[in-house]
């Protein structure tokens, strides 16, 4: 690798028209960073090194050095952050898109921004992404904001009309109370209390038999076996499975829940995953109605994990305007990778 200087020469010439003269210069190749020193290369190079590679703005300061590139971190930053402003119309095109689809899958995690004005440095913002689209649009679209208050998601998706799958979070309730919205909930998030119950407590009893967490998690390997041995299947072939074999096996887990819900204690970790699969049932076992609708929000959460793996490395974002870029480009590379696009290239 190395960093290379591009020098763009601009002819100019003088005409003349009678006693008149005018000025006329060739047209320079156009530039998303008016006057900025950035080949369209070296942006390219720098989004995909920080958002797809995770390597924070210092560590690229020290590779460019290395390469010949004298380029400081604040450099850096500030032409991510008005390169942003240029890609925002196409991010709003992407939203529009995605809109048109009739499943979105969404969550949210946290974010330090240090900067946010009326926020503690060391509080938490939040980080939204929204997964979804028509067949062959499918888009991952990250938005910041400094709150995780359900107007959030209100106004993000406020014109959708469809199947929306998301955890327990109440945050989604005043979304979901339209009646355009039908919203499922995430199997993988249910298992996931039961799982903590299993993890903290014996894995038998004194007299053999299994746990309450033991048993339940036996119900939701049943479920998830199904999905595996339908995954290839066209939807229509997957809801008749779904509804031959995956409801009576829902069906059971539900009378054995509400047999011994009341047997444990509601303030221990398993009567903490009793109460939240009790209260999710509906949305839960949603998924059933329909061959095209996942069993869990695990798409959701494999967009996201990028993001959260990069955060390990470069920890917070400066400011408001900063994490606003990091939205931009995460919803870009996100997309692209959805698509089976190279993000450098694309």
């Amino acid at each position: 690798a190395q960093v290379r200087v591009l020098e763009y020469l601009q002819e100019k010439a003088v005409f003349a028209d009678g006693e008149a003269r005018r000025i006329e210069a060739a047209t320079l190749p156009r530039h998303p960073i008016p006057k900025s020193l950035a080949s369209v290369g070296m942006l390219a190079f720098v989004i995909v090194a920080k958002y797809a590679d995770g390597l924070p703005l210092y560590r690229l300061e020290g590779i460019l050095k290395r390469y010949g590139g004298d380029v400081s971190r604040t450099t850096l930053a500030n032409w991510l952050i008005r390169l942003a402003t240029q890609l925002q119309p196409l991010v709003n095109l992407m939203r529009d898109a995605q809109l048109d689809g009739d499943l979105i899958q969404a969550d949210e995690t946290r974010i330090q921004v240090l900067k946010e004005p009326g926020k503690a440095p060391q509080s938490d913002k939040y980080m939204w992404v929204t997964l979804g689209g028509p067949p062959g649009q499918r888009s991952v679209l990250f938005h910041y904001d400094p709150s995780r208050s359900g107007s959030v998601p209100k106004d993000l998706l406020a014109d959708y009309k469809g199947r929306l799958m998301v955890d327990g979070y109440v945050g989604y309730d005043g979304l979901c109370a339209s009646p355009d919205i039908v919203r499922l909930g995430c199997m993988d998030h249910a298992r996931r209390y039961f799982k903590q119950a299993e993890k903290a407590q014996p894995k038998t009893k004194k007299n053999g038999k299994p746990t309450k967490a033991d048993i339940a998690l036996q119900y939701f390997g049943k479920l998830y076996r199904i999905e595996r041995d339908i995954k290839e299947l066209k939807p229509e072939e997957k809801t008749q499975r779904r509804q031959a074999e995956s409801v009576p096996v829902l069906q059971a887990f539900k009378a054995w829940l509400d047999k011994h819900h009341t047997r444990v204690p509601k303030d221990s970790l398993t009567g903490k995953a009793f109460t939240y699969t009790l209260n999710q049932w509906s949305r839960l076992a949603r998924y059933c109605d329909d061959g095209r609708w996942p069993i869990s929000n695990a798409a959701a959460e494999n967009a996201i994990r990028p993001f959260v793996v990069g955060r390990k490395a470069w920890l917070f974002a400066d400011t408001p305007k900063g994490a606003k870029a990091s939205a931009i480009y995460y919803s870009l590379i996100e997309t692209a990778k959805a698509n089976d696009l190279e993000p450098y290239a694309y």
